[in-house]
């Protein structure tokens, strides 16, 4: 291995250096401040845990994503978390036992084993909040509003978001009478759109005996994208489905009608074959994005029951997002000032440094022989017997 090579980090590991590290900070602290006055409170889960807690539940659709290890204390296989959710379902479940609703927050980094397509690093910095203990469209549009929110004050001012329902495409395949690989490879085909791939397998399902209404109910899914006018396209393609589609297209037109009342001007796209956390998640499912790109910058949605195996099953909802991807579109931070101080000085000097320090300014001592070329800009001189800030 050549001297180079020694310094080269794994793909999709990234290391802050301090301007980066400046603004991940910052980021960190306004978006925790946003939590914070949303009644969030901030939970700080370990970064390994053991396999039976972490991967439990929702937490197996992390299994391939999770790197695993050898606790040396105990012998027992454990994880490093890919993903802070199912760890903040298992603190509200099992640690806080709040009966009524429960109001979570994170930041933290995860380790995934490979990248995640909506934010292509292996190592987010992941942000988030989830509402425990009430299952409706009160704690679905908060987690909407506090994603939005959270956003704006990440310098995102008008994303666009994606809204669905997993519910749907999950009463259609079992009328459908899909089994859980039928149902996963038409799921695969859905995200890709591959109408021709489509029309294929459901043309074979209905040559052995599937209900030719299922299938035209389950092709009809890939159409279904649109403004909110495609609620009313889906209630006529989808007639004859079980009841938890009218149930699901219900809570979608409320949820709608609502973003639209009081987010007015928000750029909002349905579609009913957009199926993100399909494993995981359990009802409305929801992404935000920003012109430019493909990728999701927050992303969340409806997650019941999580906590069941944790002794109790409780209602949730929730969003993250990468704070790492957002500073990356943030581009470069504006510079900050730096006041310089003399290396040696007297008592007036460290008061006027500390009164300035106190001020949020930033000072730095000069250290003795320090070439003062090297610390050229504004600078503490003494004129009259005072300690002034003068700019060079």
């Amino acid at each position: 291995m050549t001297d180079i090579n020694r310094w080269l980090l794994p793909d999709g590991l990234e290391e802050a250096l301090p301007d980066a590290a400046r603004r991940l900070e910052d980021l960190r602290r306004r978006v925790l401040d946003q939590f914070d006055t949303w009644g969030y409170d901030l939970v700080m889960p370990p970064l390994a845990e053991y396999l039976e807690s972490l991967l439990t539940g929702a937490g197996h659709a992390l299994d391939l994503q999770t790197f695993k290890l050898t606790d040396q204390l105990t012998g027992r296989m454990m994880g490093v978390r890919a993903d802070l959710t199912p760890q903040v379902a298992r603190i509200d479940a099992h640690r806080l036992r709040v009966q009524g609703p429960n109001r979570l927050c994170y930041v933290g980094s995860a380790l995934r084993t490979r990248a995640d397509e909506w934010s292509g690093s292996r190592s987010p910095l992941q942000a988030g909040a989830e509402l425990f203990g009430h299952d409706g469209i009160d704690s679905d549009l908060e987690i909407i509003r506090l994603m939005l929110a959270t956003l704006l004050v990440c310098g995102v001012e008008r994303p666009s978001m994606d809204l669905g329902h997993v519910g749907i495409y999950r009463a259609l395949a079992r009328d459908a009478g899909l089994d859980a690989g039928q149902e996963q490879d038409f799921f695969d085909q859905l995200q890709r759109k591959s109408v021709p791939e489509i029309e294929q397998t459901l043309a074979a399902w209905q040559a052995s005996g599937m209900d030719p209404a299922a299938c035209a109910r389950l092709r009809a899914l890939v159409d279904l994208n649109g403004d909110a006018g495609v609620l009313d396209e889906a209630r006529r393609a989808l007639a004859g489905a079980p009841g938890e589609v009218a149930e699901a297209l219900d809570h979608l037109q409320v949820v709608v009608a609502r973003l639209e009342a009081c987010e007015p001007g928000l750029d909002l796209h349905l579609d009913l074959a957009e199926l993100r956390g399909y494993a995981y998640h359990t009802g409305l499912v929801f992404a935000a994005f920003v012109p430019g790109s493909g990728q999701a910058i927050a992303r969340g949605g409806r997650y019941n029951d999580i906590g069941r195996v944790f002794g109790r099953a409780r209602a949730a909802t929730g969003f993250s997002t990468d704070l790492r991807a957002l500073v990356r579109r943030e581009g470069a931070a504006p510079v900050r000032q730096t006041v310089w101080a003399p290396a040696a000085g007297d008592t007036a000097l460290e008061a006027t440094i500390a009164d300035l320090r106190s001020r949020g300014v930033r000072v730095v001592r000069e250290l003795e022989g320090q070439d003062n070329e090297s610390s050229a800009g504004a600078r503490l001189e003494q004129h009259a017997g005072e300690w002034t800030v003068v700019e060079h």
